[in-house]
């Protein structure tokens, strides 16, 4: 059997829509990254060729007839992953889980820094990296107010300040991926990923990288666009505030039946 286990293989999964100006750029940039030699693109419902560009650019693509949302089209993605390692398998091939990568796809030319992502993961020392644009890049078009909520929801979850909770430049063991899985839906999925593994103890650290995404205007698709992502982000708190509460009222309960039973013992 034909081996293809090394320090870590990656996979690079880009949820895409609407982005046939920029994804050509950005598949061939991952494509060039250390470690990775699978890329994916996830057309989420595009009504411009964003799908063909992806596809002539050297990505395999996945497509959703209508827009799910970024969670959807993340573990769209990922099972797209896991079904060509079962085809590698299949053909004899001794395949272990690729990591995965996953990044924006109007990123262009400055995807080819989530290398910095990709080394932590591969030598083992972290669970999942997150990407910290450098201040003179990051712009967040008026998103600060969603940072804010996910920042604060995150810190009060976990204990942990993170700098740029919504980055989407991440790189992750499988393991961690599955251990949060299902994802929290549409933009709320950073904000979940991120609760969801620290609060399981998995090694979370942001990396500076010199990327650049597209900034978000002011305009009124855009303010619309910041409205899904409050209320996106402020359901998946909501969920794992509400996760906590019966986890806490379980072990309160459990801490009470062993407190009686022992009561019930000295009698």
């Amino acid at each position: 059997m034909a081996s293809t286990r090394g320090p870590g293989r990656v996979a690079a999964v880009i949820p895409a829509r609407n982005e046939q100006e920029r994804i050509g750029a950005t598949v061939r940039a991952v494509r060039a990254l250390p470690h990775v030699d699978l890329v994916v693109v996830v057309d989420d419902g595009s009504r411009d060729e964003t799908a063909a560009v992806a596809r002539a650019a050297g990505a395999r693509v996945f497509r959703h007839a209508r827009n799910r949302g970024k969670g959807a089209a993340m573990e769209t993605g990922a099972e797209g992953v896991r079904g060509y390692e079962a085809d590698e398998r299949r053909s004899g091939a001794d395949v272990a889980p690729r990591h995965l990568l996953f990044v924006d796809a109007d990123l262009g030319e400055t995807a080819g820094a989530a290398a910095a992502l990709i080394e932590p993961v591969c030598a083992g020392e972290a669970d999942m990296t997150i990407a910290r644009f450098p201040a003179t890049r990051l712009r967040l078009g008026g998103h600060g107010m969603v940072v804010r909520l996910a920042r604060e929801g995150i810190r009060r979850a976990t204990g942990r300040e993170m700098e740029q909770p919504l980055n989407g430049q991440r790189c992750m063991t499988r393991r961690a991926f599955d251990a949060a899985s299902p994802l929290a839906p549409g933009f709320g999925v950073e904000t979940g990923l991120t609760i969801d593994l620290l609060s399981r103890g998995f090694r979370v650290v942001e990396v500076e990288v010199p990327m650049e995404h597209r900034a978000t205007g002011t305009d009124l698709r855009s303010q619309l666009h910041r409205a899904r992502q409050f209320v996106d982000v402020a359901r998946a708190l909501a969920v794992r505030e509400l996760r906590g509460v019966r986890a806490r009222r379980a072990r309160a309960d459990l801490l009470g039946r062993i407190a009686n039973e022992q009561v019930q013992r000295a009698e």
